[in-house]
């Protein structure tokens, strides 16, 4: 199943260590959406796209967080059935891995 509709854990491997955060997204009328949870902190994700890809389900969005610090960031990433590689970008910031699995547990 190549979709990123579900819950995710993500990690992101940053210069100052490695970031943790649960993801989920839904399918309401059609439109994907999403949000993080991370740091303490909730997030909405916005921006949403997804494009079937030849090597899986490619997956782009957008979300601003607070902690640890306030960062604007740029997700793209592909599925892969229950796992998910790609990247993360905040400015002018290097890009950062970004690596998840799907939380089987948290399914619905």
């Amino acid at each position: 199943m190549n979709t990123i509709v579900g819950t995710w854990l993500l990690r992101m491997k940053t210069p100052v260590g490695t970031i943790e955060a649960a993801y989920h997204f839904e399918k309401q009328d059609g439109v994907i959406r999403g949000s993080a949870t991370g740091a303490g902190e909730t997030t909405p994700l916005t921006d949403i796209v997804v494009h079937e890809d030849p090597t899986g389900q490619r997956v782009t969005w957008r979300q601003s967080i607070t902690k640890p610090l306030r960062l604007n960031l740029a997700y793209d990433v592909i599925v892969h059935g229950d796992a998910l590689s790609g990247e993360s970008r905040a400015g002018r910031l290097p890009r950062t891995r970004v690596t998840g699995e799907r939380d089987l547990d948290a399914q619905e």
